[in-house]
């Protein structure tokens, strides 16, 4: 009889620590998402004050035993998770007065020694050249990623990230990213785009902030999709701030260990598994 009681005790107890840890994990995604819904509304001071409270209790949802299963649908950023199970990435942005913008992100790597937490530190002022290094946790190109594509190259996994980036009050930024795991630290890049000995490490459009610049992958065709840009007039050439859509349609296909361009595909009737 007495451990019958003991058992219920221990039973109780259990029930009771799941049920603080449910209670605890619904405060913090509302309170992350009270933070993050003031953003915009508040000045750079106040917005780097709330990031500070945001990453905390952003650190602590994913230091739980159920990070990398636990529904996080009601944080209000952008996330993705990779469909082999391999990381959970978490990415926003600080809407600054200035019409700039500074990402921040939290990296949730599912190793099989357990689960390592990486926060992302957004340098894009310092990455003059953006399509060129190849980039760390440390040192990141921010932005916010909202669709994930797993290729394979040499028996490594290889996955492209697909994000938004607000660049300036008349810029906008689309970005072709790469992330993969070298020794445990994840990286950022790989020369697997263009021709040649010096390959871009990560593809970046620039276009007005009035237009809309369409990136997805689509499945069917197998490649990445996106509207072809050009300047407004001739001579606004390579100022970014003035291009948008010109109705014609670009592609990056996997083919060979590398994203190959395609120019110009026609939409309307796809070749489905074609190449470029």
């Amino acid at each position: 009889m007495v451990m019958g009681i003991r058992s219920f005790h221990i039973l109780m107890l259990a029930m009771g620590i799941g049920s603080a840890q449910g209670q605890d994990l619904d405060s913090l995604t509302a309170r992350i998402g009270k933070h993050l819904r003031t953003l915009p509304t508040s000045n750079d001071l106040r917005q780097d004050s709330l990031n500070v409270l945001i990453t905390s209790d952003l650190r602590r949802v994913l230091e739980r035993a159920d990070a990398g299963t636990v529904p996080l649908d009601e944080l209000p950023m952008t996330r993705v998770d990779a469909p082999d199970g391999a990381f959970r990435l978490l990415t926003w942005n600080l809407p600054r007065n200035d019409g700039g913008h500074v990402f921040h992100g939290m990296l949730l790597h599912l190793t099989e020694r357990g689960p390592v937490i990486h926060e992302l530190t957004d340098q894009t002022l310092r990455i003059p050249s953006p399509e060129v290094p190849e980039l760390g946790a440390e040192r990141w190109y921010g932005a916010l990623y909202y669709e994930v594509i797993p290729v394979k190259k040499g028996g490594r996994t290889l996955y492209t990230l697909l994000g938004w980036k607000g660049h300036s009050r008349a810029e906008t930024r689309k970005v072709i990213e790469v992330l993969s795991f070298k020794g445990g630290k994840p990286r950022f890049g790989a020369p697997v785009f263009g021709k040649g000995r010096l390959k871009a490490m990560r593809k970046v459009y620039g276009f007005s902030f009035q237009a809309s610049m369409a990136l997805r992958y689509d499945p069917d065709l197998g490649a990445i999709i996106m509207d072809h840009l050009s300047p407004s007039r001739a001579d606004m050439k390579d100022q970014w701030a003035f291009y948008g859509p010109d109705m014609t349609h670009d592609a990056y296909f996997w083919h060979k260990g590398e994203w190959w361009f395609g120019a110009d595909v026609d939409l309307r009737a796809p070749q489905r598994g074609s190449k470029p």
